[in-house]
């Protein structure tokens, strides 16, 4: 698999696993009060979701994903341009979990996407 392959599968597999393990801790809510029993209710709720394992094994497609990045290309490359994931997670947010977007959060995305741009081009 090519470095721009690489790079996709971790940006969408990393996003993909974010949205699928927030939909799920916000249908289990919020740990109150937190405490080590609230928080094992909560981990015991979450883990009985498929969501929640479909989120983890993303997440290890996206690890996979990285380690294989970081085999064929410099860190100084991998770990900025790993950061389109924010800009996916934004957008993904706004379009999967209905989340309200604010102008300086959209603001910090498109600085955040100059900056991945520089990293691409040089």
């Amino acid at each position: 698999m090519g470095t721009v392959a690489c790079l996709i599968v971790l940006v969408l597999s990393g996003t993909a696993g974010d949205l699928s393990i927030s939909r799920v801790m916000k249908r289990v809510g919020a740990v109150d009060p937190f405490s080590p029993p609230a928080i094992a209710r909560c981990l015991v709720c979450a883990l009985r979701q498929a969501s929640m394992w479909m989120g983890v094994a993303l997440h290890v497609c996206a690890f996979l994903a990285f380690l294989a990045l970081l085999s064929r290309a410099d860190v100084s490359f991998v770990v900025p341009a790993s950061a389109l994931s924010y800009v996916a997670g934004v957008a993904g947010a706004r379009l999967f979990l209905r989340e309200a977007i604010p102008v300086s959060r959209w603001a910090g995305v498109m600085l955040i996407s100059f900056g991945v741009l520089f990293v691409l081009i040089g």
